[in-house]
């Protein structure tokens, strides 16, 4: 069935091979599009959630225009943080080992917080494929070690996060060294007001793919609100992983310093718990990675930017300790699970004041359970809104009774007893009977 699927796009052989072996069924709706824009040379701003399959969107057409034949940079691949270039150098390796002796792709990740003139040393033969942090990119272009001007095809993946983290410049040197005629395939969540300058120096009408824009999160994904209410939301957050027991959980929080707060308290109500956030150092950073992908931790506690560029695989819940002040990121947080066609659950701990930003992702087509955690058991808690609703109708049906029995012409002592017993009356007949 993968075979079928992804023949028609007249891959070659060794593609075909490496996608039965990973499995794959069938191209993914951004793949099918991305595919062939690609293969036709055109420039692409692809517009998709996390979890929509981009990397082998832009990987698997790009690979299949290299030349082995012509040892020198082809494609240069940038990502803003050190685990996306290595995850996606580790997709481009499974995707070339199938390809003929004397037809091999060779592929190299140079990321910072590594040793630079070893990265230099390894440059003695070009890559075809250069994967990397526009950081060290860059330096190694500076140096005269890396040769990009060669390269036809330019991947800025996640560009939304380069944005946020102030990379776009080094993506910008890099591209300054590449050919007029550069192929630029550009794939971000979000496309910022402030990235269009940026987009509009290197692509002259690129075609535009945008995928899931009308889908709040995935369709096998359980959206949970649970209310604070006065109570300690450290040990509310440590009942409910308690109670759910993931496979694989991500706190979300909206700063490294909440982060390391809520990774603190949990620590101390005995939860061994993995962090990710952006004062980690490379080498703490690694280390934790590592710690995650064998399955040493069942709770991380994590920041936006520092997860948007890592890819944690067995992701079963998803729990928004506070909502993000973009609600972009909700999609992005939720995105982690109920991947590659499992299902997830995502759970917000809400307070009075996100009311607004609840009701805007409800009209984003997301529906929320409205469930609390009472002695260890789940409770259902029936509409959010019912409290309002129900004054909502007090307060019509007071308008109504008003209308119906006004204020006599001439009034009588005790008028206002009797006029407020014959309205009462009047609401009492029309008010909605509760079960």
């Amino acid at each position: 069935m993968a075979i079928a699927a992804f023949t028609k796009f007249a891959f070659r052989p060794f593609l075909i091979d490496a996608v039965q072996e990973l499995g794959f069924q069938e191209p993914t709706e951004i793949q099918t599009k991305i595919f062939p824009i690609v293969k036709r040379g055109a420039s692409v701003i692809g517009q998709s959630q996390t979890g929509s399959g981009k990397t082998h969107a832009y990987l698997l057409p790009t690979l299949n225009a290299i030349q082995a034949e012509r040892e020198e940079v082809q494609i240069v691949i940038t990502a803003p943080t050190r685990e996306l270039a290595q995850q996606i150098y580790q997709e481009v390796v499974k995707l070339t080992k199938f390809c003929e002796p004397d037809q091999q792709i060779t592929a190299r990740c140079f990321v910072g917080g590594t040793d630079k003139q070893r990265s230099i040393d390894k440059l003695k033969k070009q890559p075809h494929v250069v994967v990397g942090t526009p950081g060290r990119i860059h330096d190694l272009v500076e140096a005269q070690a890396l040769f990009v001007h060669t390269a036809a095809v330019l991947v800025v993946d996640e560009a939304d996060t380069m944005l946020d983290m102030g990379f776009i410049a080094d993506v910008d040197k890099i591209a300054a060294r590449m050919p007029k005629n550069l192929q630029m395939l550009v794939f971000s969540a979000t496309i910022p007001e402030k990235l269009k300058p940026f987009l509009k120096k290197y692509m002259e009408n690129p075609e535009y793919v945008q995928v899931n824009t009308n889908q709040g999160a995935a369709e096998n994904l359980e959206h949970n609100l649970i209310p604070l209410r006065h109570r300690n939301k450290l040990e509310l957050l440590k009942n409910i992983l308690l109670q759910y027991q993931p496979y694989l959980a991500i706190v979300f929080t909206n700063t490294k310093k909440r982060a390391e707060e809520v990774a603190e308290g949990l620590a101390e109500r005995g939860i061994r718990v993995g962090r990710v956030h952006g004062d980690l150092t490379p080498r703490e950073r690694k280390k934790m990675m590592k710690q995650i992908h064998d399955l040493e931790y069942q709770y991380i506690v994590a920041t936006d930017l520092a997860a948007r560029g890592i890819d944690i695989e067995g992701v079963s819940h998803v729990i928004n300790y506070e909502l993000p002040d973009d609600l972009d990121f909700y999609v992005h947080r939720v995105g982690r699970t109920a991947r590659a066609g499992q299902s997830g659950t995502a759970i917000t701990i809400y307070e009075a004041s996100d009311e607004d930003a609840l009701n805007r992702l409800e009209k984003r087509n997301i529906t929320f359970r409205h469930v609390d955690l009472k002695n260890g058991e789940w409770v259902e808690l029936g509409e959010r809104h019912r409290r309002k609703n129900r004054k909502k109708e007090e307060d019509s049906l007071d308008v109504m009774a008003k209308k119906v029995v006004k204020k006599p012409g001439k009034v009588k002592p005790g008028y206002k007893k009797k006029l407020s017993e014959q309205r009462e009356a009047i609401k009492k007949k029309y008010r909605p009977k509760t079960k």
